[in-house]
């Protein structure tokens, strides 16, 4: 975990929370794309339980991002830290592209 995570969820528990709830549903979402991705054939349910797994995830890193946009205690956090939160909070979550 880097210290831009550790920092920022000791001093903001909203952040914390929302965190997460983002790398939750990212878990959640990966499970279930690479059970996907290991079968023969993707039914049209799966695809649409796919797609819905990874709205879920976008939403909840959305909500994440404008917290630590939006949030006193995160700027301040990242002010002190030298380094803009909305470009940094990237490095929170990994990138990941649903292929299907």
């Amino acid at each position: 975990m880097s210290k831009h995570v550790s920092v920022n969820t000791t001093v903001c528990s909203e952040y914390q929370k929302l965190l997460e709830e983002s790398r939750s549903a990212l878990e959640i979402w990966n499970q279930h794309r690479e059970v996907a991705l290991n079968s023969c054939v993707i039914k049209k349910e799966a695809g649409d339980e796919l797609q819905s797994l990874q709205a879920k995830f976008a939403k909840a890193y959305t909500v994440l991002q404008n917290h630590a946009h939006n949030c006193a205690l995160c700027q301040l956090v990242a002010r002190i830290e030298g380094r803009d939160s909305e470009n940094d909070l990237a490095d929170t979550v990994p990138d990941n592209t649903l292929y299907v």
